[in-house]
């Protein structure tokens, strides 16, 4: 086509050509008529029209005004996007949707006072109101301010259940009815349930921000004590930590006011809260809100064999597309814009070409995609694929995305072969096989516009707020399964968000052979309010075990007060769920988790207080009981390995499934001492050597195939937490075991958590030489090392590997480091670092300087740790310039 061989006019060009022209009117960003291009490119649109479907009609294409990036001859060419015009004389009176104003609604308090945070009516500080607006909330939309204004609600005398769309600011309203409660009432703590950990790390830090600097309205009193088991004396500053699984914070609910957390620290008895909130708000004994505003309007489009459909005509193109018989062509629908076939054979898939095509189009214009894959090895070849049809930046922008990479560098895992490739050109990837220091170095620079595009898994749309401009589905399927409306739903609402942009945009991507499901799922209705106390959710048998373990209740008669109080009590029939209580009682007490007295008192025994507080299930503390018992009549102690398979998380579901292979190579290397573990615990080497000759996997039919499988999983696990303890860097670990480093970290996370439940579990026991036993490798297991390195291991970025090079090179203690030039530590992190770079000089100062920073920070951290040491205990005294509460919030970021 003549378009190929000729560079297409920009609106820059234009301007050009009308001021050498003598006329000055601004074009940059306007949107250029039709006989405007075609006036001036007439050639480009002497060619034949575009087929739009096999049967569809054809149409005119108009040039896309987007600028097209320089292309060097080794890389590839987007494809471009083209308007499309009806051929018919439907033209004059459709408006393309390219063209339709993209309108904000932005608050404001000219028309209604009461939108203004620091009106009198909500009684909010005057210091929170400051650093709200200091956050970009100054005003509120008017549904926040009749929500929060509902009676009783402000004075905490009411509940509230309420229900608005993604990006329409449900959190403020949550946000400021919980600060006003913590401030007003000194006796009264929050605790606010997310369910990712990301989402709490990124919330807690939000909320210090928003509550710095301000004080409780209530004077502190000795009447008005703290509990006895907080580290702070009584203080009018408002405290917030995080609580999920893998945190190393030693901070306890006495500790806060505002405890953030993950659903299973929170112990949710509740599902999923999509649909049917109404049963929700009747449970609760709520005042229910619901509202549809929405602050951004969100364009939704169906693309489909580089055709791009608007949402609203999705219900016409399904019938086109499976239409059988193609005579009547009245059915026929026109795409708003049609996508260029590309000459590469990378972009051959229309799928991938619309990908691609879509999000260059967005980095030319200077604003942010997200793009959705189904699986972590789709997401690295998706960014490759858009990286390399990415426009060239200046050397600002580089020197930012250099700046990226090097944090990537130096962080434990190193800088991925991938990433280091993507950067550059303003694309990055983001999953769970990824480490936590990569996900949120990338996820930084996403948010500061430093890298234009991000590819990410599904968990991606709920786990971190990271709005786009546009969002790209490439396909239906996440995994082996389609995504569910309700994920759906949180991928969308990624795109527009207030205060990031103005726009929202998403394109759900599909191929021919998938608009069956496509259909399918654009149909679907949201999952409905469930109590996760159901009988196949088995949730009840642990909300009744802890009810009856604090004592809560303990008669048959308080049980069903309880019961009464449910979700579940509200959405089932109250005869079936009676005999279903009963049934749950008697199990509880076959297994050994409920006594009844001569009274007919219901009692919790040692086994159930040791189940619910080391936070687990009845059938898993079973579990766990019988193991240590087996510890307990014969533990290994000449060796470790049997402290690492107690330490393993018995539930390792997503950590890896077990290579049959790998799991016989590991068996051969093992000494005798570990070997006696493999008896103890019930692994047959025979059965492994089996099991890797004919490739098969666990067999799990029965309860006794599930608690065998449940065995074999957990000493596999086992191995590659002994290498974590033994210094083995975690990119080596994951190479070994043939999985994503990202899953060796959380595998480490997670036994964090659970080495600490175990002990729990022992103290409650009554085992307290099997607890000794356990703490003594707890600390290991939290540094990552050996026993030699514990003391360096307390040093900010000095774990693992990094502590054995420390200690290798005579620094052997906090002292020596504390004393050390900032300098003179940076040779040794460049030691420690898990694989050598080819770098040039330039970028190797550069990062040597990065390295530098990083090593000041370990210097000052040896520093205030060495004067914590009992033999400098005037070190505290010398820190007489913090005032107790920037000690305080010091200590709970540095449990953090």
């Amino acid at each position: 086509m003549a378009q190929n061989s000729q560079r297409l006019l920009t609106s820059i060009d234009l301007l050009q050509l009308q001021q050498q022209d003598g006329n000055k009117t601004r074009s940059v960003g306007s949107k250029r008529r039709f006989e405007q291009i075609s006036s001036v490119e007439p050639q480009l649109y002497q060619h034949e029209p575009v087929p739009l479907f096999e049967k569809a009609s054809a149409v005119a294409l108009r040039v896309n005004k987007h600028h097209q990036p320089r292309i060097e001859p080794n890389r590839l060419k987007a494809s471009i996007i083209s308007d499309a015009i009806y051929s018919c004389s439907h033209a004059d009176n459709t408006e393309a949707p390219s063209q339709k104003p993209h309108l904000s609604w932005k608050p404001s308090s000219s028309l209604n006072p009461l939108l203004n945070l620091s009106h009198s009516r909500y009684g909010l500080p005057d210091q929170l109101v400051q650093n709200l607006a200091s956050l970009g909330i100054e005003y509120i939309y008017p549904w926040q301010s009749s929500c929060l204004l509902g009676r009783g609600l402000l004075d905490g005398d009411k509940n509230l259940v309420y229900t608005a769309p993604t990006g329409g600011g449900k959190s403020l309203v949550a946000d400021v009815l919980m600060l006003k409660r913590v401030l007003e009432n000194p006796r009264t703590k929050a605790i606010l349930v997310l369910p990712y950990v990301a989402l709490v790390q990124e919330k807690v830090n939000w909320l210090r921000r928003v509550v710095d600097g301000v004080n409780k309205d209530v004077e502190v009193s000795s009447q008005i004590p703290e509990p006895k088991r907080s580290r702070w004396p009584p203080s009018k500053s408002v405290r917030v930590a995080g609580f999920f699984g893998g945190s190393r914070s030693r901070t306890t609910w006495a500790d806060v006011d505002i405890a953030v957390c993950t659903f299973e620290k929170a112990a949710m008895p509740t599902g999923n809260l999509r649909r049917n909130t109404q049963l929700l708000a009747k449970w609760l004994n709520a005042r229910f809100y619901e509202s549809k505003f929405k602050p951004i309007a969100i364009d939704e489009y169906l693309v489909c064999e580089n055709l791009i459909h608007p949402a609203s005509t999705s219900s016409a193109f399904f019938r086109l597309a499976t239409q059988t018989s193609g005579s009547d062509s009245s059915h026929l629908t026109t795409p708003s814009r049609t996508i260029h076939a590309s000459m590469h054979k990378e972009l051959r898939n229309p799928v991938k070409n619309a990908v691609v095509a879509l999000a260059v189009e967005t980095a030319c214009e200077g604003y942010g995609a997200l793009i959705f894959c189904g699986s972590r090895q789709a997401c690295q070849s998706t960014a490759l694929l858009v990286g390399q049809a990415m426009p060239d930046c200046d050397k600002i922008v580089l020197d930012k995305r250099q700046d990226v990479i090097d944090d990537l560098r130096s962080t434990l895992v190193g800088l991925d072969a991938v990433l280091e490739e993507t950067i550059p050109r303003g694309v990055g990837f983001h999953h769970a096989g990824l480490a936590s220091e990569e996900r949120e170095i990338l996820a930084r620079a996403y948010d500061n516009r430093i890298i234009s595009v991000i590819v990410a898994t599904c968990s991606l749309a709920a786990g971190i707020n990271l709005p786009a401009r546009r969002v790209i589905l490439q396909g239906v399927r996440m995994g082996f399964n389609t995504i569910g409306p309700a994920m759906l739903r949180q991928m969308r609402g990624r795109a527009g968000r207030k205060g990031k942009d103005e726009i929202g945009e998403s394109f759900l991507c599909c191929e021919s052979g998938e608009l069956d499901d496509v259909m399918q799922l654009l149909k679907a209705d949201l999952p409905r309010v469930e109590s996760s106390m159901k009988p196949e959710k088995r949730g009840i048998k642990r909300a009744l075990l802890e009810v009856l373990t604090v004592r809560l209740a303990t008669h048959r008669s308080s049980i069903e007060e309880y019961i009464r109080r449910t979700l579940l009590y509200h959405s089932m029939d109250r005869g079936e769920l009676s005999h279903w209580v009963e049934d749950t009682m008697q199990e509880l007490q076959s297994l050994g988790h409920v006594q009844v007295d001569a009274t007919g008192s219901y009692e919790a025994t040692p086994l159930a207080r040791a189940t619910v507080g080391s936070c687990m299930t009845p059938e898993d503390g079973i579990f766990v009981h019988d193991e240590l018992q087996k510890a307990l009549r014969a533990f290994v102690m000449d060796g470790e390995m049997h402290v690492f398979y107690m330490f393993t998380p018995i539930n390792i579901w997503g950590i890896g499934e077990i290579n049959w292979r790998i799991f016989r190579n590991e068996i051969e290397r093992l000494d005798e001492s570990s070997m006696r573990v493999l008896e103890f615990v019930g692994i047959s080497p025979a059965f492994v050597n089996r099991m890797a000759n004919s490739g098969k996997q666990l067999p799990e039919d029965d309860e006794v195939q599930r608690r065998t499988a449940r065995v074999y999983r957990r000493f596999y696990a086992a191995f590659q937490l002994r290498d974590i303890c033994h210094e083995v860097p975690i990119p080596h670990v994951a190479r070994k075991f043939e999985i994503a480093r990202g899953l060796v970290q959380t595998l480490a996370q997670t036994c964090e958590g659970f080495a600490s439940g175990m002990i729990q579990f022992c103290e409650i026991m009554g085992w307290g030489m099997l607890k000794s036993v356990l703490e003594h490798m707890s600390d290991r297991l939290k540094a990552g090392a050996r026993a030699d390195l514990l003391d360096l291991a307390r040093i900010p970025f000095v774990k693992s590997r990094t502590a054995r090079v420390f200690w290798e090179n005579g620094m052997q203690s906090l002292r020596a480091v504390a004393e050390a030039e900032a300098k003179d530590l940076v040779p040794l992190l460049l030691l420690a670092q898990p694989k050598r770079y080819n770098i040039k000089k330039a970028e190797d100062e550069r990062y040597q300087q990065k390295l530098l920073l990083k090593c000041e920070i370990i210097v000052e951290a040896a520093n205030r740790l060495w004067c914590k040491e009992p033999v400098c205990d005037l070190g505290r005294a010398l820190k007489a310039d913090e005032s107790p509460a920037q000690e305080q919030q010091m200590v709970i970021e540095g449990d953090m």
